[in-house]
């Protein structure tokens, strides 16, 4: 659902036909110029972005899972120790699937894969479907990211819709959820995600109604990610809580 106006554009003569059929493919205008508009997803020679324009417009969001944060915490991020692993329930012999019904930039979906999981990840906005989308194919060209990238998949869909709709055979271990909600980290990149992310999806104001669906697909557990000092989501009360400094993942067990 997008709540802001979007086009695609492109500074770069060589891409200009294949952003038009990207335009022509989402049903989005196309404009050399996108200075007109609040939001455009822009192709580069590097990678597509999303940019924000007008007055003290935060840089361009990407999806990279091969440098940068993602690099780094592919590198140093702790294995099975991270409190994410723990909280899907991954242990010696247990690796669960797992749908991750939120998957923005997949960055949580990426540490599960890291770990063995095989996850299915769905996106409701079109627009960050195709940012993911764009990082999973630039990261099936590095050696050492390819595997991860693999057992990784992707599928614009709602996923409410999704999961009360899912056959018996496919149900997965695990349904992680994380719902967007107001911001409360001080750094820099969030902050400039979460504002692009608003301008173009708006809150998730269906979180209890996610969190029951997911309950219903679920064969093991459910897992919402959440600030710390949040509330939790309304419906039953989770079974486990694993507890960071800035994060918690309310565990409901099936």
């Amino acid at each position: 659902m997008v709540t802001a106006n979007v086009i695609v554009s492109t500074d770069d003569n060589k891409l200009v036909s294949v952003a038009r059929e990207m335009a022509d493919r989402m049903g989005l205008p196309f404009a050399v110029d996108s200075g007109v508009y609040g939001l455009a997803l822009h192709l580069t020679p590097d990678r597509l972005e999303l940019v924000q324009t007008g007055p003290d417009a935060p840089g361009p969001v990407y999806v990279d899972f091969v440098e940068g944060a993602m690099g780094h915490r592919r590198k140093h991020g702790g294995g099975r120790g991270q409190l994410v692993a723990k909280a899907v329930g991954i242990k010696k012999g247990f690796i669960p699937t797992v749908i991750d019904a939120t998957a923005g930039l997949g960055r949580d979906a990426f540490v599960l894969a890291q770990l063995g999981c095989r996850i299915q990840m769905l996106e409701r906005s079109a627009i960050v479907t195709e940012l993911l989308r764009d990082g999973m194919q630039r990261a099936l060209q590095n050696d050492e990211v390819a595997e991860i990238i693999r057992r990784m998949s992707l599928e614009v869909v709602d996923a409410k819709t999704y999961l009360v709709s899912i056959d018996a055979s496919q149900r997965p271990d695990v349904v992680y959820v994380d719902p967007m909600h107001p911001e409360r980290s001080k750094t820099a990149m969030v902050k400039k995600e979460m504002r692009i992310f608003r301008a173009l999806v708006g809150c998730d104001e269906d979180d209890s109604a996610l969190l029951q669906a997911a309950l219903g697909a679920a064969r093991k557990r459910v897992v919402v990610k959440r600030p710390r000092k949040a509330v939790t989501i309304e419906g039953p009360e989770p079974s486990l809580v694993y507890e960071g400094k800035s994060t918690r993942f309310d565990v409901y067990l099936v």
